[in-house]
């Protein structure tokens, strides 16, 4: 079990190299069921790991170009904050015990498996969907408004910081959509932002969970060798080929959370 564990790390990273997204959406399920993490540290663990990756990913797509600062930076800024925000004052606000639905007792680990499978459904539809529109360049009739763009930094930032997710699946789609952004810039983008949002993210964390760090950094140095390896795949195979495949599969660890956290309990 230990061995398939840090094979489902080095995953992590790979997928993040082939498709520059969903990673992250293994990271905590990794934590939780392969390496008896409790959810909420395993959330935190995610922050660490999927944004020194993604910084590595982010260092690759800008040596090549496709990385673009300014826009990051600025389209950053809501969720960064939202991020740091969630993990300082929110996360250790979140009472153990929340609530019951007859003797069902929600806690908040159970809470927060539940809410990371809905996260895992939506990222598992957004892969299998047919999006071959957004492989083109594609340049908004009219450019998003500041509110537009502070509103999607918000949300992904509430959810990045709630759930240790990068949400790569959300970002991609807009910096194509309303940003305008070609393909490869919004993934080498999107890569910058989730290494800001998850990392600065992971600092608010700190004085709040007893960081096992030789643990860490050996999960997240085998998830970067495993994006160095996914970048060199992905010049032999096309990324958005395994998209799909990749996206099934989270759908069906999706299902696996919810069936295990509300009915074999």
């Amino acid at each position: 079990m230990e061995i398939f564990a840090y094979l489902a790390s080095a995953l992590i990273g790979v997928s993040l190299g082939l498709i520059g997204g969903g990673g992250s959406i293994l990271t905590v399920p990794v934590m939780v069921y392969l390496f008896g993490v409790s959810p909420l540290l395993a959330t935190s663990y995610s922050l660490f790991i999927v944004g020194s990756t993604s910084l590595v990913g982010a260092f690759q797509n800008f040596s090549n170009g496709f990385v673009k600062v300014k826009t990051a930076l600025m389209f950053g800024a809501a969720s960064i904050s939202t991020v740091f925000l969630t993990r300082k004052f929110l996360i250790p606000s979140i009472p153990k015990h929340l609530f019951y639905i007859g003797s069902f007792e929600v806690t908040e680990n159970i809470m927060t498996m539940v809410l990371f499978a809905i996260l895992m459904l939506a990222a598992a539809v957004a892969m299998i969907r047919d999006n071959d529109s957004l492989g083109k360049e594609h340049v908004p009739a009219k450019p998003a408004g500041l509110f537009t763009l502070l509103f999607y930094g918000v949300a992904i930032g509430i959810a990045t910081g709630l759930l240790g997710a990068g949400g790569g699946f959300l970002l991609i789609p807009t910096l194509v959509l309303l940003v305008g952004l070609p393909m490869k810039e919004a993934v080498g983008t999107s890569l910058l932002i989730i290494a800001l949002n998850s990392l600065i993210g992971f600092t608010g964390d700190l004085g709040h969970f007893a960081i096992n760090w030789f643990f860490l950094l050996k999960i997240t140095g085998i998830a970067i060798a495993g994006i160095i390896i996914g970048g060199q795949i992905n010049k032999k195979i096309p990324g958005a080929r395994l998209k799909k495949g990749f996206g099934w599969f989270v759908l069906l660890m999706a299902l696996y959370i919810l069936t295990k956290e509300l009915f074999l309990k």
